[in-house]
């Protein structure tokens, strides 16, 4: 017997006598801004729906919604963003960038919410983020509570966290509620990442994460910056 078929059957007997235990997967999804992903539990919740509500309307979220695809091109990993009211402004990410993003353009809510039905089925990105933000309060109080149980239900099935932007709460089955509480549109500032300001309202996920959650309570109360 040849020296690497030798080896070959070292190998195989190694490999039956002591299994390797599979790695469990990743519950979190890092986003590559420190402070946001520390006070949420290290990254947004994987197989599960994360609602971030911005009262004052697009007051930073937009700045969010670019820094998270550019941690996707960073890492390597496809974003969907659904955009609700086709309001997404490519110019802002470079095209290298925007490899990564599959952006699917809404005029409304209803069919914003069609498609991540879809997406979610499909269980092939990381990260999913519905934008509601700029859809008018009419038009989302047609969508039914049943139907984002629904989504909740598909993508506890799947390695995808899901990220809805609302401008007031209305997703009743988020296990993670994020409020942006900035007073001004961040927008057009630079640096606009480093002013967001993110508290967590509410929260339905294992307790493994409960430090990170009343450390962010208890930040919130001093308005603690999200760099």
């Amino acid at each position: 017997m040849a020296m690497s078929e030798k080896i070959i059957d070292l190998r195989n007997l190694l490999a039956n006598r002591f299994p390797v235990p599979p790695r469990p997967a990743p519950t979190r999804l890092v986003t590559g801004l420190a402070t946001f992903d520390q006070s949420i539990g290290h990254g947004l919740p994987k197989g599960a729906i994360t609602e971030l509500i911005s009262p004052r309307g697009r007051a930073g979220s937009a700045s969010l919604v670019h820094a998270f695809i550019r941690a996707a091109y960073r890492d390597q990993y496809f974003v969907a963003l659904i955009d609700g009211r086709d309001s997404f402004d490519p110019c802002a990410v470079a095209n290298s960038i925007l490899r990564q993003l599959l952006w699917v353009r809404c005029t409304k809510a209803l069919e914003g919410v069609k498609a991540a039905d879809l997406l979610l089925r499909d269980g092939n990105f990381p990260l999913v983020i519905v934008d509601l933000i700029l859809n008018s309060p009419e038009e989302l109080r047609k969508i039914p509570q049943t139907t984002w149980y629904r989504l909740q239900r598909l993508v506890e099935s799947v390695p995808t966290a899901c990220l809805v932007l609302t401008q007031y709460e209305m997703v009743s089955s988020a296990q993670l509620k994020l409020v942006l509480e900035n007073s001004g549109n961040l927008e057009t500032k630079q640096n606009a990442i480093s002013q967001l300001r993110i508290v967590v309202k509410r929260s339905h996920l294992k307790s493994e994460i409960a430090p990170s959650l009343r450390y962010s309570a208890a930040s919130s109360s001093q308005q603690s910056a999200v760099s």
